[in-house]
């Protein structure tokens, strides 16, 4: 699963994120029976938002002789558990738990078959929610009665963590495996989806139509999947397996846009580990109101609705390509070795975030790849309070505490670091090595290290000690001393945390502007001390280079190394710290601005391009005169759209009237990134022509770019005709605002709405708060601005009543708040 990005924006900027909790030791869950095959038959009642179900639940003892079982089954109305549709048998069902009597005491892989005949009840579900989604209820009616407008009626589920048992009884254990076949009767006029294969389609004589689907190979209970819903289904393949991908239809022209990458990714994929793509089918759907990212359904994965995008977001990047990849590489990692207990999340997620990285390297190449890493190191350094905990902890309060920074992003970031020790070939030879072994089994993290000590010959405890059983990361001081007698440089590493770590660790020596790489053994110690030989004195001694080691260094580097690194140093990472060095010194130095604005205008990989633009300090009247001429031509002529918004935004800051004609002229570029650029450019001279443009955008969904220009001239110019796009999208706004400034012309944009009759945009503000209360509902800070904003709407809302107190409409809305805030509990 792939984390909200909503949700981690929210938090990082929080940085309240939980400290390991030693309070509860969580085992995997005790094998008495295990799963063989699941049978189900499902219908939905829509408007009660109810499953009607029958499950034929195959199981065998694990080992010992057994006449029980327990089976999971939260929020239900059991009707009738018999053995296999005949005798019935004896059963209690009370604190989500289905006890069933047998009728004999079955042996080791004996065989039996039980039946159940329920009603699944999703609102009625106590559980606690999930950090990602609004409530753990497993299975989720999309406007089941078509009372929100403009928004399609949809079903799906969410199985992880433990939630599939929310729609049928289980095993709901991730060290579980079954098979499965699925009858699911639907309104003829929507097409479903779910694991494994459609075998057959019935129309029945009431107008719905019943899909069977069945998956012949074995998964774990939480990536059971069904969809429901008018999507379009545009078909694509890999080799000859079908690759599908259901949008709704406004994307359709858009679907392979989108996730046309997918063909080659199963192709790389399949070929960087040796192993093809296990699966029968790959679909993609996109699902209405799912926060939490997407998920890695066995054959089916759900995105979240932001992973549409149209044209004129997709000519400046597909933002959701990452996600594509993450969720795919996960059919490997997840699917088919799935982590035995949530404690070793790790094989799971950290695989299916360093598969991002993989796809990066292999389509743009390193630089961006390494950008895309930088991206994860900052996610987990963000976080001060992830550094206590382990990446394999068996101690936690709440096992969806575990989708964090440190199973993810630090997870993705200690695979980079094992995969550059191992080397190549030896590093992907191990992971098909542990999955060829491991295939449909439940895993730990301990039969990575033996599967890759197998084939590498090398004692990797050390590695997975301190990297998976324990926290924290390296925490070096460096110094440099020079011997010109001895010819040679002595570093010194100081480690300032604990525990000590022991790693290689690069160090680059430069003479006649040419490194020299060496290869040292850092122990784990509080001092290292190297000794390095040169010819002529180093220009520059890099350590760490291309920061492989998941490190804080505090080196004692002056403006003119930072100056020789980025011309020198061909690593991104080198490169990206020198311009962060230098931007601090702009002002002051004219060569460090000069090697700032020579890698805006020519450092060859685009992200540095737009890091060096935004770095530049254009309330300087220095940096102003030099730049000014540099930004004008790359705002016109970069090969890529977002070097030329990121220059949009500085020429706007240097003075937004004089350029007032380039905004306009290059607003009709088809790119939404430069749209927006030049739209917030117009804002500060021209308000009129901003809205102009605006006012010819016809996209009612532009993504959140392009939108936050949009809100922003509906604020300045109190034009309100987008407002039901605007109310949808208001929360996520406020949450990436750059500044309070911003973030406060979204919240009068509230004001707004509760002020007057707006019941759809209302409902939408409403909705949103409620929806995203429970990711964040352990951080008080933001617990309670929310409960801040929906108390203000309430207010608001009654003093619109009170001005019109016959206005129905207006009753309603108030109403509508007034139910919405006790679930802000």
């Amino acid at each position: 699963m792939r984390k909200g990005i909503l949700l981690l924006v929210f938090l990082s900027a929080l940085l309240f994120i939980k400290a390991q909790d030693y309070s509860n030791y969580r085992p995997s869950a005790t094998l008495v029976n295990d799963l063989v095959h699941t049978k189900l038959k499902v219908s939905f009642d829509y408007p009660n938002e109810k499953l009607l179900g029958e499950a034929w639940i195959t199981l065998k003892p694990h080992f010992y002789t057994t006449d029980s079982l327990a089976l999971d089954a939260k929020g239900m109305v059991i009707e009738k558990v018999t053995l296999n549709g005949g005798k019935s048998l004896k059963y209690s069902y009370k604190n989500s738990k289905i006890k069933v009597q047998l009728d004999k005491n079955y042996k080791k892989d004996e065989q039996y078959t039980v039946y159940i005949k329920y009603t699944a009840i999703p609102s009625e579900v106590t559980q606690e929610g999930s950090a990602a989604i609004n409530s753990a209820k497993g299975l989720y009616f999309i406007n089941p009665r078509g009372e929100e407008k403009g928004k399609p009626t949809q079903i799906w589920t969410q199985g992880e963590t433990e939630s599939s048992s929310c729609w049928f009884p289980t095993l709901d254990t991730p060290n579980q495996k079954t098979s499965q076949e699925i009858y699911m009767t639907v309104p003829d006029k929507y097409v479903t989806l779910s694991n494994g294969t459609l075998k057959s389609q019935t129309k029945n004589s009431d107008g719905t139509r019943t899909d069977y689907w069945k998956f012949d190979k074995k998964h774990a209970p939480y990536l059971f999947f069904m969809g429901v819903g008018d999507f379009a289904v545009v078909k694509d393949k890999w080799k000859n397996i079908p690759v599908d991908y259901y949008v709704e239809r406004e994307y359709e022209p858009y679907a392979k846009q989108i996730f046309g990458d997918t063909p080659a990714m199963i192709e790389f994929f399949s070929n960087l580990l040796n192993y093809p793509y296990p699966w029968d089918k790959y679909s993609q759907m996109v699902g209405r109101d799912y926060v939490s990212g997407a998920m890695e359904n066995t054959t089916a994965t759900l995105h979240m609705e932001k992973a549409q995008q149209k044209p004129g977001q997709l000519i400046d990047e597909n933002s959701w390509e990452s996600v594509i990849a993450h969720e795919l590489f996960h059919h490997w990692f997840g699917d088919l070795t799935t982590t035995e207990s949530w404690s070793n999340l790790t094989v799971n997620e950290s695989f299916a975030n360093y598969s991002e990285y993989l796809w990066f390297e292999h389509k743009y190449g390193k630089d961006k790849a390494e950008e895309h890493r930088r991206e994860e190191r900052q996610s987990y350094l963000l976080g001060g309070d992830n550094f206590p905990k382990d990446l394999v902890r068996f101690h936690y309060a709440n096992r969806e505490d575990m989708f964090d920074a440190v199973s993810y992003q630090k997870g993705g970031l200690i695979l980079h670091m094992l995969r550059n020790y191992l080397g190549d070939e030896a590093f992907f030879a191990g992971l098909n090595n542990f999955l060829k072994t491991n295939e449909y089994k439940a895993v730990e993290a301990h039969q990575l290290r033996l599967a890759l000590e197998e084939v590498t010959g090398k004692d990797l405890n050390w590695f997975f000690n301190q990297w998976y059983f324990s926290n924290g990361h390296p925490k070096l001081k460096v110094t440099y001393s020079y011997d010109e007698a001895k010819k040679s440089v002595k570093i010194i590493l100081i480690q300032t945390q604990d525990p000590k770590f022991q790693f290689p660790l690069d160090i680059d020596v430069y003479e006649n502007g040419k490194a020299t790489r060496h290869q040292v053994w850092v122990k784990a110690t509080e001092s290292n001390t190297f000794e390095l030989p040169y010819k002529t004195k180093p220009q520059l001694v890099n350590v760490n280079p291309d920061h492989i080691i998941l490190s804080e260094i505090t080196d004692e580097k002056n403006t003119e190394n930072y100056i020789f690194q980025y011309k020198h140093s061909p690593e991104y990472y080198s490169r990206i710290i020198a311009l962060e060095k230098l931007a601090d010194v702009q002002t002051s130095n004219t060569q460090a601005l000069e090697t700032l604005l020579n890698a805006a205008a020519n450092d060859k990989f685009y992200g540095i391009r737009i890091f060096a633009i935004s770095k530049l300090d254009e309330t300087n009247p220095g940096v102003k005169q030099k730049s000014s001429s540099i930004l004008e031509k790359l705002a016109s002529s970069d090969s890529k759209t977002l070097v030329q918004a990121e220059a949009l935004k500085q020429l706007a800051k240097i003075n937004a009237s004089q350029y007032a004609g380039l905004f306009k002229k290059l607003s009709a570029s088809p790119s939404y990134a430069i749209k927006a650029a030049c739209i917030t450019g117009l804002l500060e001279s021209d308000k009129t022509a901003a809205q102009e443009i605006v006012t010819s955008i016809d996209d009612q969904n532009p993504g959140e770019v392009l939108l936050s220009a949009i809100v922003k001239t509906a604020i300045v110019n109190k034009d309100y005709s987008r407002l039901e796009t605007i109310s949808k999208n208001i929360l996520e706004l406020i949450a990436k605002s750059e500044s309070q400034e911003e973030a406060n012309t979204y919240f009068e944009i509230i004001r707004t709405i509760m002020s007057g009759d707006y019941p759809q945009e209302t409902r939408n503000v409403i909705d949103s708060i409620v929806r995203i209360y429970p990711q964040v509902k352990n951080y008080s800070n933001f617990t309670e601005l929310l409960r801040h904003v929906m108390e203000g709407a309430y207010q608001l809302k009654q003093q619109a009543l009170s001005s019109e107190p016959d206005n129905q409409s207006l009753k309603d809305q108030v109403e509508y708040i007034s139910k919405a805030i006790p679930k802000l509990k």
